[in-house]
């Protein structure tokens, strides 16, 4: 099980592995082991609550595909079980990711002072520029 919340958690059923050749150095390791893992969340197959889910699917993230899964690949250890461990947080970050809601802004007005400095520095600018100007005769 992983735990999102106090009251949410996933279980491992709905977890989905692959393990594939990782990409990089590596020399002959990395030639015969399958020790990338790729991690597949089906989102709307998920026993999540549907909070969780409209939230998920309305994010913009790379590792969210069209269909709405999950899809994340890890393959920055040699070891396939580090690598599993790593795409399993990367996913319980995501999705806690979601909880957290944004506090709401608040519009402000400038002050009174601000708005008369930036009217005088246009007026003064504007003077500047129209002593340039050639005299009309």
């Amino acid at each position: 099980m992983i735990k999102v919340s106090n009251k949410v958690s996933v279980a491992e059923h709905e977890l989905q592995w692959q393990f594939v050749r990782a990409q990089g150095p590596g020399g002959q390791h990395v030639n015969k082991t399958s020790s990338a893992a790729v991690l597949i969340f089906d989102i709307n197959a998920s026993s999540l609550p549907d909070y969780y889910k409209q939230r998920l699917l309305a994010l913009s993230d790379h590792r969210i595909s069209a269909a709405g899964k999950v899809i994340i690949k890890s393959q920055g250890s040699r070891s396939q079980f580090d690598n599993r461990q790593t795409a399993l947080t990367q996913l319980t970050e995501l999705l806690k990711s979601v909880t957290v809601v944004q506090k709401k802004r608040i519009a402000t007005k400038p002050t009174k002072a601000s708005q008369r400095r930036r009217v005088d520095s246009k007026k003064r600018r504007a003077q500047t520029k129209a002593s340039r100007a050639k005299p009309l005769i």
